[in-house]
């Protein structure tokens, strides 16, 4: 089935703060390549079928690149992020402005939550991290505006920041997911809900090969994640492998910098 993304070109993406490990203000970036890498990423969606929107870029905040940290979109409602660090704190106005300007019905957030970065839809259920960015009380603030339930997991590994960083939804009814990633509790709710999900190496999750995108059919993934990779294709996935080391120095690969617009359901 075709997806709705919307993205944000990297025109402005440096790394001149630090508010994950992967980020190094020592490293030089390079945005043309960003940009080049970014493009690579848009096109394949769209040759796939997709339809991808593009919201510009403000100069002055490299992570608006990372659009699936801008909102959660659900039955054509969209929730607005709230930033945890002050550095990204103008990108939730910024995406929920591009929504309601469109005509969306939007709802500013009043805990902080940092969009599809920890709030995954999963079929008709959401999974929502927390450890790091989101607070708890945004899963019930993002339960009550969606009316989908809302399955709180508790991240433990700095690295895995963000809940699409640790797990990626396959399909209505599966994911594939690093395990050390997750405090012990919400390991055994991952394995009680998806009994034939894809374990992730830790090769697969150092490389990021977990933020990635899948439609169901194709998932687009990081090259590095060479292990999960294979597994997908086990599983009769297509495998497509896209670059975005550059934007890794933020923190980033595809899923970051893809947030999935769902529409309303005409019933």
């Amino acid at each position: 089935m075709a997806r709705h993304y919307l993205m944000c070109e990297p025109r402005f993406f440096t790394v001149s703060y630090e508010i994950n490990p992967w980020m190094d203000r020592t490293r030089p970036t390079d945005a043309s390549l960003a940009v080049r890498q970014w493009q690579r990423l848009r096109d394949t969606y769209r040759d796939l079928g997709h339809t991808v929107d593009e919201i510009e870029p403000i100069d002055g905040l490299p992570d608006m690149v990372f659009a699936a940290n801008g909102a959660t979109v659900v039955d054509g409602v969209v929730y607005s992020a709230r930033f945890r660090h002050p550095e990204r704190e103008a990108e939730g106005p910024a995406y929920q402005k591009w929504f309601a300007d469109r005509g969306y019905v939007t709802h500013t957030a009043a805990r902080t939550n940092e969009g599809e970065g920890d709030l995954l839809v999963v079929g008709d259920v959401v999974l929502a991290g927390t450890g790091f960015r989101t607070d708890p009380a945004a899963h019930a603030e993002a339960q009550e505006l969606f009316g989908r339930p809302v399955i709180s997991l508790e991240l433990v590994d700095p690295r895995f920041y963000h809940l699409d960083t640790a797990l990626a939804p396959l399909t209505a009814d599966n994911v594939a997911y690093y395990p050390p990633a997750f405090s012990p509790g919400s390991r055994r709710v991952l394995e009680q809900l998806y009994p034939e999900a894809v374990i992730a190496s830790e090769r697969d999750a150092e490389a990021l090969g977990l933020n990635a995108v899948s439609d169901g059919t194709h998932v687009v993934h990081a090259p590095d994640a060479v292990d999960l990779a294979a597994q997908l294709r086990e599983r009769g996935f297509e495998t497509l492998a896209v670059n975005t080391s550059e934007l890794l120095k933020g923190g980033g690969g595809a899923k970051c910098c893809t947030l999935e617009i769902r529409e309303a359901v005409r019933r």
